[in-house]
């Protein structure tokens, strides 16, 4: 039972995690030769590189090193972000690391409009070695690409569950095919496996010089999507995700190598992957050429739910505005779909789709969000390492952030080639993180607040001297301390008083996951104070829990605020936060005792 259990993790990973990094090996190679002579000595120099990235940054950087830093198993940007700030005890230094993880979500997010494309793109590409479609055109491929990335995306709010199960087992078949082919073509060079001495990446990068340092921002796409063993920690565990990569890393290592022996017999080739299965396994190239695409959009897939994902953590966190979130599953409500992130992704991915048009250029465009991300992961990792006193996970994470850094230099050169693009798209959710952060705190410092000692002098004799109204009404603060205009403006002057009042406020807690809800304190007769502590990755159902504690309201009471402000920026503020959900939207109470209460703030 415990082994089908484990068998059953392992494939899941697979199809979760490793979907990315699984689907390289369409590009990769390719991408390298068309800056490179196919010699020997530069095509065992690329293998070794591959073998060695792969080593280092995916198997020390993220199995060994990130997987070893967690909360309750979660892993994460964010998570890194919360343990290095418990650390810490300087302000400023605080704030540098949140300025860090901000940096590194929104490049996640470039991340995961660019991958996709590359990856549908390019298994698409592999269409014109069918007898019959030799002379499929680029726009014919872009438009196909394009049509399967609508049909990927507009299935999103459907939810995946039902069909996730398959993922692992079509992944797991396409690593396998990956591998046999891999095997076939090194049986007729196996001097290609003397890539595992990494004599030949020295010697590569010594002749090549700049030629060889620049070809290190190609190199870089073997890792593609190595981030996802971290952050999907929570959802699989970690022990599966690590058995699955020793899998992994075979399959992808053999076809590498395949690849390179192929280039060695066939130096004429040009799109080696597709050629390579076209030329051992021709009978079998159509499946495949399925097989690809399949993979690809299980890629895709993977990517779209860890957006998905950040976007809810950003949300929680209050990095980023209250986006609509629907729930795709009963079962699971982790399972979430955010409408605004699926669409502007779709129109993203086709518009860089039909920018670039083809796989190879489109390459130029990635590299400095994936190496961005892993060289701030580094960062982050070593001062973690360093202050929790580790000096030999300490040394091996300088080391690895080292090579980070090398890899991202090399990519500094896409940037006029279309790199900036990778830049651009990172820069939208960086910008609205920063102009909603700025904003709020700004809104928040404009706002009259009641200090609450002041408050409950009013309150207590206004209790005993109004009506009250039967029932229980809710009151949404964040702090009890200090207490929102809304609510004075409604109990004070508007003369709404209930019999049983209570502020419910919602505090997230610096771990991902656990839920608890309990009256903190009575302030008055009449006035508590009810508290839901929440991990930052929680979704949590508001009205279960205040069934759970017997709290049955009549009403709840909320502000809205309205902005009149002059400044542009703060202009743009006020629309976000007008076309977004607000907080009672967001957790779903019940529209039919609701009630706004609207105060203007100046800014």
């Amino acid at each position: 039972m415990e082994k089908q259990s484990r068998a059953k993790g392992i494939i899941r990973s697979l199809g979760l995690v490793f979907g990315d990094i699984g689907t390289s090996p369409i590009y990769t190679v390719t991408v390298v030769f068309l800056l490179l002579k196919p010699t020997h000595g530069n095509i065992l120099g690329v293998l070794s590189l591959i073998v060695w990235t792969l080593i280092a940054l995916v198997t020390v950087q993220y199995s060994l090193l990130a997987m070893s830093l967690s909360r309750r198993g979660e892993g994460g940007t964010i998570v890194l972000k919360e343990i290095l700030t418990s650390l810490l005890t300087s302000r400023r230094s605080i704030t540098t690391v949140t300025i860090i993880s901000i940096v590194g979500v929104s490049l996640l997010i470039g991340d995961g409009i660019i991958t996709p494309a590359i990856s549908i793109l390019s298994a698409v590409e592999g269409a014109v070695f069918i007898p019959g479609f030799e002379n499929l055109s680029t726009a014919n491929i872009v438009l196909i690409s394009a049509l399967i990335a609508f049909l990927l995306f507009a299935f999103q709010r459907k939810g995946t569950e039902k069909v996730a199960g398959a993922f692992g087992p079509i992944t797991c078949i396409w690593f396998i095919s990956l591998a046999l082919v891999g095997i076939a073509s090194i049986s007729e060079a196996p001097g290609v496996l003397k890539a595992f001495n990494p004599y030949y990446a020295f010697k590569f990068l010594a002749e090549n010089k700049i030629a060889g340092f620049i070809s290190l921002g190609e190199i870089i796409l073997c890792a593609t999507g190595s981030e996802a063993m971290y952050a999907d920690m929570g959802h699989l565990g970690g022990k599966p995700i690590r058995q699955a990569w020793a899998g992994v890393f075979i399959a992808l290592t053999l076809n590498y190598l395949g690849q390179g022996a192929f280039l060695l017999t066939h130096p004429e080739t040009k799109n080696i992957l597709f050629e390579m299965v076209f030329h051992y396994i021709r009978v079998l190239y159509v499946p495949f050429l399925l097989l690809s695409i399949a993979a690809t959009i299980i890629a895709s897939q993977a990517m779209i739910s860890g957006v998905f994902s950040i976007i809810y953590q950003g949300i929680t966190t209050r990095l980023m505005p209250m986006f609509k979130v629907d729930y795709t599953s009963v079962e699971r409500r982790s399972q979430i779909y955010i409408g605004s992130a699926n669409w502007f992704l779709l129109l993203a991915v086709i518009f860089i789709m039909m920018e670039f048009q083809q796989s190879h250029r489109l390459a130029a465009a990635y590299g400095i969000a994936v190496t961005g991300s892993m060289a701030l992961t580094g960062i982050v990792m070593s001062v973690i390492f360093h202050l929790q006193k580790k000096p030999l996970f300490s040394f091996l994470s300088v080391c690895v952030t080292l090579i980070d850094i090398a890899y991202l230099s090399a990519n500094f050169n896409k940037i006029p080639h279309g790199g900036y693009w990778s830049l651009i798209l990172a820069s939208i959710p960086l910008g609205m993180i920063m102009l909603y952060t700025k904003g709020q705190r700004r809104l928040y410092k404009n706002m009259n607040f009641m200090p609450l000692e002041e408050f409950l002098h009013k309150f207590k004799r206004v209790y005993e001297t109004t009506e009250r109204i039967k029932g229980t009404a809710l009151f949404l603060i964040r702090d009890a301390k200090e207490l929102p205009f809304y609510i004075t403006q409604t109990m004070f002057y508007h003369g709404i008083l209930y019999e049983d009042n209570i502020f419910l406020s919602i505090i997230k807690r610096d771990d991902p996951f656990g839920v608890t809800g309990f009256f903190k304190e009575d302030l008055a007769k009449g006035l508590r104070v009810f508290e839901i502590q929440m991990g930052y990755m929680e979704v949590i159902d508001i009205e279960e829990i205040l069934r759970e504690e017997g709290i049955e309201e009549r009403s709840v009471f909320y502000g809205v605020e309205e902005i009149a402000t002059n400044n542009p920026i703060w202009k743009i503020f006020y629309f976000i936060k007008r076309n977004t959900p607000t907080f009672i939207r967001f957790y779903q109470f019940l529209p039919k005792k609701l009630h706004g209460v609207l105060t203007k703030v100046e800014m």
